[in-house]
């Protein structure tokens, strides 16, 4: 027994020692280039630490152990299928960690685009498979595997599956569609043709997630959302006008209407964030009505349902204004003549 652990105590303490090298040197880098990273305003260097600190101390004991593995009492027939083993670990290693660094960059670099190129599952998902696929690819190389019968074989089993899968391969290409013509990307408000409004918030291999305003999840088929007619509220500007129609007294002083109306509007203005800074309100007399003297105002809101708390405030506050200067609202009345008949 004192001669069996005699023989691994050597292997051990190399293994053992290469993980607090990793440690230490993972320490010292991360300090090093997160200080290096502070200095500079582009994010990538960001994700490059993060995407190689997770492995550091996984790699230097995969070092440790190939350094080691001579010391220990195993038959030399089983060394070539440990160093296979070392090398599909340290290949599926790096592979994740190069998944983690290029979805990462792709992310900021779709950001900077103002698009969610690689930020919706349906492109995170692509690019994670198609990393890991070369990853699985080189390690059959390495095994001395070779992969042309099974490249050809996915080929011919390629056009089965597509065939059997039809429509789930229409979701996927119209999801790559609706994305790469940035017909809606995550986080827009949209109305359909077909009544349904929200925010878009995921796209998916097969469905659109939508969220209404009242927090209801709609999922519609990729299919049938590249082929519908789109209103997007948050596509290029965002802002939009905002109407409120009002009515006062034929007896109103219309100069004085005007001065209290825009008092209150550039109340609304100054008060409310909703209330787009860039545009100023106004108001318009539109029409003689038939009991009373039409006009509207006004706002410009900086997204969709800004006009809610806008309208809400304004209503309050001019009602208020109206009541205390003696300003008439007035109700709908109709004239009705009657003639008596002999």
């Amino acid at each position: 027994m004192e001669y069996s652990f005699d023989v691994w105590l050597t292997p051990l303490i190399i293994i053992v020692s290469m993980m607090i090298i990793g440690v230490i040197f993972k320490t010292f880098v991360r300090t090093k280039l997160t200080r290096l990273a502070e200095r500079t305003s582009w994010k990538g260097d960001d994700i490059i630490i993060s995407s190689l600190e997770s492995q550091i101390i996984f790699w230097f004991f995969l070092l440790g152990l190939s350094l080691s593995i001579r010391d220990m009492p195993i038959p030399e027939e089983y060394f070539s299928y440990i160093g296979n083993g070392l090398q599909i670990l340290l290949i599926a290693s790096i592979t994740h960690a190069c998944s983690k660094l290029i979805v990462g960059l792709l992310d900021l670099w779709s950001k900077k685009q103002g698009g969610g190129f690689p930020s919706t599952t349906i492109f995170t998902n692509i690019v994670w498979i198609t990393i890991y696929v070369i990853g699985i690819l080189i390690i059959l190389e390495n095994l001395n595997i070779s992969i042309a019968p099974m490249l050809t074989a996915l080929g011919v089993g390629g056009l089965a599956v597509s065939l059997a899968l039809k429509d789930t391969l229409s979701d996927v290409f119209a999801g790559l569609h609706i994305l790469l013509s940035k017909k809606v990307e995550p986080g827009d408000f949209v109305s359909l043709d077909s009544g349904e409004m929200g925010y878009i918030e995921n796209i998916s291999w097969r469905n659109t997630k939508m969220m209404e305003r009242s927090n209801n999840v709609i999922h519609i088929p990729n299919t049938k959302l590249s082929t519908a007619i789109i209103k997007n509220y948050d596509s290029g500007d965002p802002s939009f006008s905002v109407k409120i129609p009002l009515s006062v007294s034929y007896d109103s002083d219309l100069e004085h209407v005007s001065k209290v109306v825009m008092e209150v509007a550039k109340e609304i203005y100054e008060s409310m964030d909703e209330v787009n800074k860039e545009s100023n309100p106004s108001f318009k007399f539109k029409l003689f009505g038939s009991s009373s003297i039409d006009l509207a105002v006004y706002f410009r809101g900086n997204k969709y349902g800004d006009q809610n708390p806008i309208i809400h405030e304004f209503i309050k506050k001019v009602h208020k204004r109206f009541s205390s200067e003696g300003i008439e609202i007035p109700y709908p009345t109709q004239t009705i003549i009657q003639q008596k008949t002999n």
